[in-house]
């Protein structure tokens, strides 16, 4: 159960690291990906998160397989 908690935070801290780095070199390209984001139809984004979050999954897997 520990390795599962040490995981899920050191996956989140990989999240913040990789999503900070973005806002910090493209922080115009991020505004402008943002407004396009709100511009989106609901089922384009609700898509394209589970697309995320399979390929996540499957990367997960693969790598703890």
């Amino acid at each position: 159960m520990d390795d599962l908690i040490s995981s899920l935070i050191t996956a989140l801290g990989l999240v913040l690291v990789f999503e900070g780095i973005l806002y910090a070199l493209f922080p115009t390209r991020m505004q402008d990906f943002m407004a396009r984001i709100l511009e989106s139809r609901p089922e384009d984004l609700r898509n394209a998160g589970l697309i995320a979050a399979v390929i996540g999954v499957l990367i997960v897997w693969l790598i703890r397989g």
